[in-house]
């Protein structure tokens, strides 16, 4: 507490003294699943977010370069004002605090998916990957994401384990489906909690500094299959042909619509069996325990694909043995 009472001194210092803005009101924005904290301040003239990213266990650099190539793509990312790289501060145009996950209805679904996935298509189609100088989804991060699964949820949350062999096993399918797809520019992070819904341009798309050049179905499974609201099965494989259907136009894939699927399917599963894990660190790490109300919606996700493909059944029996009866167990 003292230390983020130091923080928000530092902050207001830099605001009222550096920038000589003058500071009216000054409130909590938002947290998210990391040490950053977002603030909303108010001036005379305009409306402001501060992002607060203490280091070292924060770098804005990220956030400053990504913003840079995506707003460049023609993306809809907010405009950075000001920057302190050295304090971790950032001065950062508002979107307002409406996200897709606040808003999302049967009645609207359609209209706000829409405009995510025509902001996906633009971010895939105008991002030069070879000059973008983003990290690689190569096999060691997807190796090391996958632990994240193994060593805080089945090893800690769950105090349970898994056979080696089926654990390798299990990795090899998924991470060879990714490697082997088209690679184009990765938001990782593109769900309803991070798209903004704005009165212009929407979404207006946040929380993109982890990105990195990788899978053509990352960003499109992250948004359809979300950890945090889930859609029926059919409207999901709706917008997945749709969207694939663009892709084949635009000419960032040529497959066929059977291994866009496969890809998309296990894509979806490497992707929440890490999110299973960091749900499971945020609760025994870091004392944010709110995210383990969204293990059992992806858990089902991961439970669904399993059964679905035939090189991972010995998982799935695993799965419903083990894990789905602790599940209940811990909920």
């Amino acid at each position: 507490m003292m230390f983020e009472d130091l923080r928000t001194l530092a902050m207001r210092d830099w605001l009222e003294n550096d920038l000589l803005l003058t500071v009216t009101d000054c409130v909590p924005a938002s947290s998210d699943a990391s040490f950053r904290r977002y603030f909303r301040v108010t001036t005379p003239e305009q409306i402001y977010i501060v992002m607060d990213a203490p280091p070292p266990q924060e770098n804005v650099e990220p956030f400053i370069k990504v913003a840079t190539l995506m707003s460049n793509s023609q993306v809809n990312v907010p405009t950075i004002f000001k920057h302190n790289i050295e304090a971790g501060f950032l001065l950062l145009e508002d979107f307002g605090s409406q996200c897709f996950l606040d808003q999302l209805s049967t009645d609207n679904a359609t209209g706000l998916y829409q405009s995510a996935l025509d902001s996906l298509i633009t971010l895939q189609s105008n991002t030069a990957i070879d000059s973008s100088a983003l990290p690689r989804y190569d096999h060691a991060l997807l190796t090391r994401e996958l632990a994240i699964f193994k060593d805080w949820y089945i090893d800690q949350l769950l105090d349970s384990d898994i056979p080696d062999a089926l654990w390798q096993s299990t990795q090899n399918v998924l991470i060879n489906s990714a490697l082997e797809q088209p690679s184009v520019c990765v938001h990782r992070d593109f769900h309803s909690r991070n798209l903004m819904v704005t009165a212009q341009n929407c979404p207006g798309v946040i929380d993109f500094q982890d990105a990195v050049i990788g899978p053509i179905t990352y960003d499109l499974v992250s948004l359809l299959r979300d950890c945090y609201i889930a859609w029926p099965e059919p409207q999901v494989d709706a917008w997945m042909t749709a969207y694939y259907q663009r892709l084949i136009e635009a000419g960032l894939t040529t497959c066929s619509l059977a291994q866009f699927k496969r890809w998309f399917d296990l894509m979806g599963m490497q992707r929440h069996l890490k999110a299973i894990g960091i749900f499971s660190r945020l609760h025994l790490r870091d004392g944010k325990s709110g995210y383990l109300n969204d293990i059992p919606r992806t858990l089902n996700y991961v439970a669904h694909i399993s059964s679905t493909y035939p090189e991972l059944a010995e998982f799935s029996v695993y799965l419903n043995a083990h894990l789905m009866p602790n599940q209940r167990l811990s909920a």
